[in-house]
Formats: structure tokens, sequence, C-alpha cells
């Protein structure tokens, strides 16, 4: 067999660990724990920051500190063969921590296993809306052919993480890949060690040995480091941003409210104009969050491609909102029943304080608001389809993460009708994601630009709140500058040790 078992690869990655690892470890301190350590999720931030280019690899990488843009990774090179396909020239020479050859197959299936309906990887949504074949050429060649057609494939597979061909179908917590670190130990609660294969294909990064370890507190995470108890806070709050250790970076993070237009009374548009007039937004910067946060008019950041700057903020005009709401009410619509706004634990400094603000700020204009704060875990059950049947009016508190430029990663499973975590079924908007997606050049910027002003101002979709900031501590013993990748992922070969 090509394949050797997890197990074996496991012992064998330790045993060939040099015996100075702990002379060059480091200790990063997170808010949440990872629930799974699966590479399909690795676009989850809690997860991402652990597996994403340290243990599992991608085809190719968006440059996010330099100016190379789309680089190489285990695909050396690509091109396309015709309009509709893109062939992939792969890395020779490259094994995954059990030991086992990477190639062609292996690509294949892990596309595939991404887009099973067995499990749900978190990944396969940016891909949703895109029918995508894969197809084996030889050992080192793969093409992927899309329809539509896809003049940024190569950019959508930077996502794609690589497993071996013999990964089940199902989700694991002993990931195998071909990155330079291998799991090592797991203590569910307290920490997990990555170490440094001796037989990664590239080249050695300074980190043998990576232990992180979790605290919900910002200002303990923070604290963990000045004390160098920790090395590395990727996220701490503004307010304990107040030494020499603290490194502010760009956020590619938008916080907002997804509605669910399906239900009453979500499904008034008053209702929804409503909600986004009863909320100041202003009073949340350089309080609850820090200066430079942005109100947003947009699922993505102003760098994002076809952000439409002719899109304003909603004001705040808290007697506009119960006007409204008095409007709705006397049309029959039932604006007095209980939503659910629910909030993520740790997803952000001060999230809890932050939803909790928000549910005041709506109560006050007349809503029926609870707020109830979930972990990650639970958190998905409301945020991605299947939605519960026979549910109330749910607002989810959530933040969107776009740090690669283009809306395709946001539009369909966002807010088209068959999108994984849309609340709204609109035919309009739908072939605006559908036309933008197959457009190239000015053409894609128009449809992008036409449909960030379409959702904000007719449809009203959701609750748009902020483009956020992030800050990091960064101990004097490590050598580490946060980017806007540092919100969704934290690549150990970053980090330099003094």
């Amino acid at each position: 067999m090509k394949k050797k078992s997890l197990l074996a690869g496991l012992l064998f990655a330790t045993s060939l660990t040099p015996a100075y690892a702990q002379d060059a470890s480091v200790t990063i301190v997170l808010g949440e724990e990872p629930d799974l350590m699966e590479p399909c999720m690795a676009t989850r931030s809690n997860i991402g920051r652990i597996v994403l280019q340290n243990i599992s690899e991608t085809l190719t990488e968006l440059d996010v500190r330099g100016d190379e843009g789309l680089k190489p990774r285990l695909a050396e090179s690509w091109e396309m063969t015709d309009d509709n396909t893109w062939r992939f020239h792969l890395r020779e020479g490259v094994t995954f921590s059990d030991g086992s050859t990477f190639d062609a197959e292996d690509v294949k299936h892990s596309f595939d296993r991404a887009q099973s309906d067995q499990i749900v990887c978190e990944i396969s949504r940016y891909y949703d809306g895109i029918e995508i074949t894969p197809t084996v050429v030889d050992e080192h060649t793969i093409d992927f052919k899309s329809e539509p057609a896809q003049p940024i494939l190569p950019l959508l597979l930077s996502l794609l993480t690589i497993v071996p061909s013999e990964t089940p179908i199902e989700f694991t917590r002993e990931p195998v890949g071909t990155g330079p670190y291998v799991l090592t130990d797991w203590t569910p609660g307290q920490s997990i060690t990555l170490k440094l294969r001796d037989d990664y294909w590239g080249d050695a990064p300074a980190v043998q040995t990576a232990e992180y370890v979790f605290r919900t507190d910002p200002a303990v995470r923070a604290a963990m480091v000045e004390t160098g108890e920790a090395d590395i806070a990727p996220s701490i709050s503004a307010i304990d941003a107040t030494t020499d250790l603290d490194h502010a970076y760009p956020n590619s993070e938008t916080t907002y409210l997804r509605v669910d237009n399906s239900v009453a009374p979500l499904n008034d548009k008053r209702v929804r104009e409503a909600l986004n007039l009863a909320i100041d937004r202003d009073a949340f910067i350089g309080t609850i969050l820090p200066e430079g946060s942005q109100v947003a008019t947009a699922i993505n950041v102003p760098t994002t491609l076809g952000w439409n700057p002719d899109v304003k903020p909603w004001p705040f005009d808290p007697d506009r909102a119960r006007s409204l709401l008095e409007e709705a009410k006397a049309d029959g619509v039932p604006v007095d029943t209980e939503i659910l706004l629910v909030g993520r634990t740790g997803n952000f400094p001060g999230a809890t304080e932050f939803y909790e603000a928000i549910g005041g700020m709506l109560s006050d204009a007349g809503f029926n608001i609870k707020v109830q704060m979930v972990e990650v875990a639970e958190h998905e059950q409301f945020y991605s389809k299947p939605y519960v049947e026979d549910r109330g009016p749910i607002l989810v508190g959530a933040q969107h993460d776009n740090s690669r430029g283009d809306p395709v990663f946001s539009m369909f499973f966002k807010y088209h009708s068959d999108g994984r975590q849309s609340g709204i079924s609109d035919e309009h908007a739908d072939e605006l994601i559908e036309e933008a997606t197959a457009a190239t050049g000015e053409n894609r910027v128009e449809l992008w630009s036409d449909l960030f002003a379409y959702l904000h101002d007719d449809v009203v979709a959701d609750v748009l709140l902020f483009h956020m900031v992030g800050f990091a501590r960064v101990g004097e013993s490590v050598d580490f500058t946060p980017t806007i990748a540092t919100n969704s992922q934290l690549q150990l070969s970053e980090i330099g040790v003094k």
C-alpha cells in the first residue's frame, strides 16, 4: 500500500523531532479551543490558526506579507487549457506526515471529500454554486473543470486543504498533512502541541515546537505574554493594547447580524429597516470596539473588488425605527414576537458585551429581544443550513472573514437562495451573484458593486455593523508581525525565535 497508518506516521514524525526542539519553542494563547482538528474546517478561525499551512497545506497561497500575489504551495504552476479548465502541476518529492507520498489522487480526494454530503466541510461553502470537477491527468498533474467558467479558480483553491487519499469521509481529530508540523498532543481543555517534522519538503521553520493554550479572557491572554508565560496572543482587546509589545493589524473580518428573512416579523422589510435604524454604531467605536473600526455597508471590507462607496451607512434613528414597527404592527405583522439574538462567545474581544449592548439598543427601540451567547459548535447550528424547522425569528451575530480580495468568497453562501448561510431568497440577488461569479474585468467589478448596493438598500438583507481592527501582543523572545491573515491563520514558519 502507498499509505501508512496514522499512528505509525505520528510516531515516525515524533521520533524524528530534533532533540533541541525545546530551545526553539513558542507558546500561543488563543481565545477559543478548537472543537475539531479537521483540515476541511480550517477556514474557521479557531481551527485555521492551528492547522492551516502548519499541518495541512493548500495548492496555492495568497501572499499577504509582500507583493507576490497568488504564489505556489503544493502546486508549482498552473495554466488554463480551455475557457473552463485549469491545469495544475504539482510539486514532486512531497510526503505527508504519515510518510506517504503526495500526488494528484490526494488532491482529487481532498476536493471530493470536502464536497461530500457525508460531512459538512466549512471550505466547501466557498465552492457552492459552482460545479467543479477534478480529473487526474497523471501522478503530478490535475485538471479542474468548472461550470460556469472561473477566472479566479487558482485563488479559490487557496482554501483547499490537502489530505491523503485514504482519509475517510468523516471528521478527524488526528490530521495528516504535508505541512511542516505534526500534531503530537491534544489534551482537551488544556493545550495542543505541534512539533516540527524532520522530513518536511520545504525550508525548515525556526520554531521547533508550538504549544497552544486557551484562555477566554483577553486581559488574561495579554498578561500571559507580558509575564513570559506565552509568546503570542493573536487577539487581545484594544483596552489592553497599551504596551510596546502590542500591534494593531488590519482585520478582514466584518461583524454583522444575519437576519432570517423567512420568519415573521423579520420577513417584513420595514422590520429589517428598523433593526438597522435602532443601532447606534458610532457609540461602539472607541468603547467596546477600538478606534479604527469602520461602520460597514457590505459584508466585505473596502479593499474588496467591487466595493461600492456610494452605499451609505444606516443612520441612528430610534424614533424612525419605532414608527416603522408601529406601521408594520398596524398591518398585522407580529412585531411583539420574541426575537433570539445569538452571539458567539470568544469570537472577538468584548463579544459578550457587544451583543448585550446591541440587544439593549434593539429593546429600547421596541423589539422583544433575547440575547443568548453560545460556544462555537452550538453557534454553527444557528448559522448554517439546514436551519431548524418551526423556528422562531433569529438574528445570528457573527463575523465574516474575506482577506482574498474578491466577493466570490462570500456572496453565494451568504446571500444566494441556495447559500449555506443565507438568510434571504431573492431572485435578482441570485442572478447578480451568478453573473458576477463568472464575469471578468470591469464587468465583474460592476456586477459586484451593483450587488452590494442591492443587498443593502433594496433587500435590507441583514444588519451590517463593523469592519474590525485586530490587536495582538507579541513577546520579546519572538519575531512576529501580524497581518490581515492573522485573524484566520497563524503560520509558524513566519515566526522567528530570538
